[in-house]
């Protein structure tokens, strides 16, 4: 039982929304940024101890016989929180993806401008993460890239209804299905990471889409202004992981 409780301590902080910079110790510059996350509390060792740490430079991608994704997400968004490191999107119960024979279940979707993977050194505007939580805490994270091109409509829905204020929670007046906001093409590369936010827990499983979907400059340039800061942390070095593809 000992060995589920990493795993269910971080369930526990992104669902209570404690990664939450305005919240916590922690923030993306100066003396509390990123290269700092490790020294200010005990329970971030992992951001500057770790061996597998999130995110990185998809690069060097290594052939394998990968299962594909099978998302049977049914439900909707029911409100978005500004926690002042993101904006967070809440998801109903009920909707599950599987991967490598496991199942998780949807709990939350957030985002990160700009992006914080890499892919093969270049950096995108945006990236959303799309958290699951399998029965025993386990976490698996799909991360969707985005490129600048065409409005996004699903993201258009969700922006119409971004809390402004840090610590601000709204209800959907629009409904917003995960799914849409998935490219329909779902290969994808696969590693093992962390969170990329304090603690910085390990064993994530990351699913990192390989098609990009649509952002349009004034939609990435809105979500900006309302986090007010860059929201990516720096890629971590790679060490002896492979990404699979």
């Amino acid at each position: 039982m000992k060995r589920m409780l990493p795993a269910f301590a971080a369930v526990l902080t992104l669902l209570a929304g404690a990664a939450g910079a305005a919240e916590e110790k922690w923030s993306y510059a100066g003396e509390t940024g990123p290269e700092h996350w490790g020294q200010l509390d005990p329970a971030y060792a992992p951001c500057a101890q770790g061996g597998s740490q999130s995110p990185v430079n998809l690069t060097g991608m290594i052939e394998a016989e990968l299962e594909p994704l099978k998302f049977d997400y049914t439900g909707l968004v029911t409100k978005m929180q500004n926690n002042g490191s993101s904006v967070q999107a809440s998801y109903t119960a009920g909707s599950f993806l599987t991967a490598g024979g496991r199942t998780y279940e949807l709990k939350q979707i957030h985002f990160h401008a700009p992006s914080e993977h890499l892919l093969e050194g270049k950096q995108l505007p945006l990236e959303a993460h799309f958290v699951h939580a399998a029965a025993d805490g386990q976490l698996a994270v799909v991360a969707v890239l985005y490129n600048l091109g065409d409005e996004n409509p699903e993201l258009k829905k969700l922006w119409q209804q971004m809390p402004a204020d840090v610590g601000q929670e709204v209800g959907m007046a629009a409904q917003v299905r995960a799914e849409k906001l998935l490219p329909e093409n779902r290969d994808y590369y696969r590693l093992s990471g962390s969170l990329t936010t304090p603690p910085c827990t390990e064993g994530v499983l990351w699913l990192i889409l390989k098609n990009q979907s649509a952002v349009s400059e004034a939609q990435v340039r809105q979500f900006s202004e309302v986090i007010g800061h860059p929201n990516n942390r720096p890629v971590q070095p790679l060490k002896s992981r492979a990404v699979l593809q």
